[in-house]
């Protein structure tokens, strides 16, 4: 199959590794930097901006989009620019092709549930976003759900939980503390990427999957088994009361304090597909070798 992967950072570069023995793949930034990374990864990539239709047009037809595009941290203004008007840009510039794409995959974030106080959630759990940034983001859902429809094709929501892997372990944060409490939902980036690549491959059609390993867990207690692994003495631990009477959090870091929820890959197991780092403990160890090594 011919599949373009917009916006093609940390997710999606491992996504094109993934893809590129079976597939025609092309990767989309619109950096220099990011043009190089792609090609580094030893698969096609064009310089374009997901907002820019003009320039998307120097992407080749596909049979697959992703879109994976980030806002690169800042905020909710330039989330929608990206999330929203990016999204439905490239919908309406490639579903307006003479070959227009099947499907298209839209990664978003477990963010848009809210706070359910440690309850579990899942696709059917309603969204609660509390942030302008998760409004963006769950705005943006319906979009890549509805839209491809529209033009006559099909959307798919991936919601990651929290990245991590090579350039994102973060060992120093929680080895060091203090460590506030809460869930920590999680999945490899190899994960993240093999889940996307697994519903395109699998004809999988379901409107959302969540995509997060085996095991919710709860940070004092990651933070714990960290430090065992790599020798060192239990971080400081801090309640979320304690944390939030500190005066040096905005209002987007108190949220994200408070709201707590763990997250199920039942639907994702059910489809079949099987997690290279089913959880944290299989993931963090080259972390952890590399650490024990230094």
């Amino acid at each position: 199959m011919r599949i373009a992967i917009l916006g093609c950072g940390y997710v999606g570069i491992e996504l094109g590794r993934q893809l590129r023995a079976d597939h025609d793949v092309v990767g989309v930034r619109r950096s220099d930097d990011g043009v190089a990374a792609i090609e580094e990864a030893g698969f096609d990539a064009v310089r374009a901006d997901v907002t820019d239709a003009d320039a998307l047009s120097a992407v080749p037809d596909a049979d697959w989009v992703v879109f994976a595009a980030s806002s690169g941290g800042r905020g909710a203004e330039a989330a929608r620019e990206v999330y929203v008007e990016g999204l439905r840009t490239a919908i309406d510039h490639f579903w307006s092709r003479d070959d227009p794409p099947e499907r298209l995959v839209y990664t978003s974030s477990t963010g848009v549930y809210g706070d359910h106080d440690g309850d579990w959630v899942d696709e059917e759990t309603p969204l609660d976003p509390q942030t302008e940034k998760t409004e963006v983001l769950a705005e943006a859902e319906r979009i890549a759900r509805e839209r491809p429809v529209e033009r006559g094709g099909h959307g798919s929501v991936a919601r990651f939980a929290g990245l991590y892997g090579p350039d994102r372990y973060r060992l120093d944060r929680y080895l060091e503390g203090p460590v506030t409490a809460g869930y920590l939902n999680m999945v490899h980036r190899d994960d993240a990427a093999g889940a996307v690549r697994f519903l395109l491959e699998g004809g999988h059609r379901e409107e959302v999957v969540l995509v997060v390993d085996d095991e919710p867990v709860e940070k004092w207690a990651f933070a714990d088994w960290l430090a065992e692994q790599c020798d060192v003495p239990f971080p400081e631990k801090q309640t979320k009361d304690e944390r939030l009477a500190e005066d040096d959090l905005s209002e987007t870091a108190s949220r994200r304090v408070r709201t707590s929820k763990r997250c199920s890959n039942e639907l994702l197991r059910s489809l079949g597909y099987d997690f290279h780092y089913p959880t944290f403990r299989e993931g963090y160890w080259p972390a952890i070798e590399a650490y024990l090594a230094a």
